[in-house]
């Protein structure tokens, strides 16, 4: 160890009110947030299945002018289902789209309070989608008449995949309707970071 090392005293201790991730691995913030990134990390492998589907359709169809009625259906609905899920990955994980200019240019106390308004806009949007899908979801597993009947695609093979589908996107924004409802009691609740309390 080195004498200016030595000098300057111990190093002070991370600062743990900054809730981004130190490293580049996913791990999430709340509970719901790390069983999500386990699941989607296990569900990522979805996507290997996908291209390999999509490959034995190709080799059906141009080597041995055999195409299947089930390959297109299948993995258009695998691969619709995983982008509806990457919306709560992404949100479990922060990696969704934000304006960093803005973010990265101010004080950690004024971000803690743009992550609040976030949240609360993201409630409102998912106030909106969860009547929406509601209906969707309803209108896909239920007949005009009251009778259960699965919204089929309507192809020769007529898979019930849109019902699938809806249900799944009513799922969905339940699950990050409870995300943003977390996130939010997370930032009001966290104490004033080192930061925070500079910029006061």
């Amino acid at each position: 160890m080195s004498a200016a090392n030595l000098s300057s005293g111990p190093e002070p201790a991370p600062d743990h009110g900054d809730l981004m991730p130190e490293s580049d691995e996913d791990i999430g913030f709340t509970r719901l947030d790390r069983a999500i990134v386990w699941l989607g990390k296990k569900l990522s492998l979805v996507f290997a299945v996908i291209v390999l589907v999509s490959f034995y359709e190709i080799v059906r169809r141009y080597v041995f002018d055999s195409p299947t009625l089930w390959v297109h259906e299948s993995v258009t609905f695998a691969g619709a289902s995983l982008f509806v899920l990457g919306g709560l990955y992404a949100l479990a994980t922060d990696r969704h789209v934000r304006i960093v200019l803005l973010y990265d240019a101010v004080s950690p106390r004024v971000q803690r309070w743009l992550r609040v308004v976030h949240h609360l806009l993201g409630l409102a949007f998912c106030g909106m989608m969860l009547y929406a899908s509601w209906f969707m979801a309803k209108g896909a597993v239920r007949a005009p008449w009251g009778g259960w009947r699965l919204e089929t695609s309507g192809s020769a093979w007529n898979p019930p995949f849109p019902a699938f589908l809806k249900v799944i996107i009513l799922l969905a924004i339940v699950i990050m309707t409870a995300q943003f409802v977390l996130h939010l009691i997370r930032d009001l609740r966290r104490p004033a970071s080192a930061g925070e309390k500079d910029n006061v």
